[in-house]
């Protein structure tokens, strides 16, 4: 069995980072929806999500990380999604088209600067 999943929340210069680890599906991925809607509401600049602990996400993220992509837009801060992504956390971008609908970073470092 994999590790459990965690979503975890700091702040770093002006950037909100949120940390994926472990398989995140539909049963945690609640947790991870507050955190976007509490990063988007707390109004810095930036919120970066770092997928490259997490081997497995699904759609429930997928809808998450696009709801999240929105009430950034609307509040005028910018969500960055940072790698590197597990395969089958790239796969699931790729098929459905939704790499186009985010910034994408190879790194966390990166993604602080996008």
């Amino acid at each position: 069995m994999g590790e459990e999943p965690v979503v975890t929340t700091t702040t770093e210069r002006d950037a909100t980072v949120i940390s994926l680890r472990g398989e995140v599906d539909e049963d945690n991925a609640p947790s991870l929806a507050d955190a976007l809607a509490q990063a988007a509401a707390d109004g810095l600049p930036r919120t970066v999500v770092d997928l490259s602990g997490t081997p497995f996400v699904d759609s429930s993220v997928l809808h998450a990380l696009l709801d999240a992509q929105r009430a950034h837009a609307d509040a005028g801060s910018v969500l960055v999604l940072a790698g590197p992504l597990h395969t089958a956390v790239r796969r699931l971008f790729e098929v459905t088209g939704a790499a186009a609908a985010f910034r994408m970073a190879d790194s966390l470092a990166t993604a602080m600067t996008c």
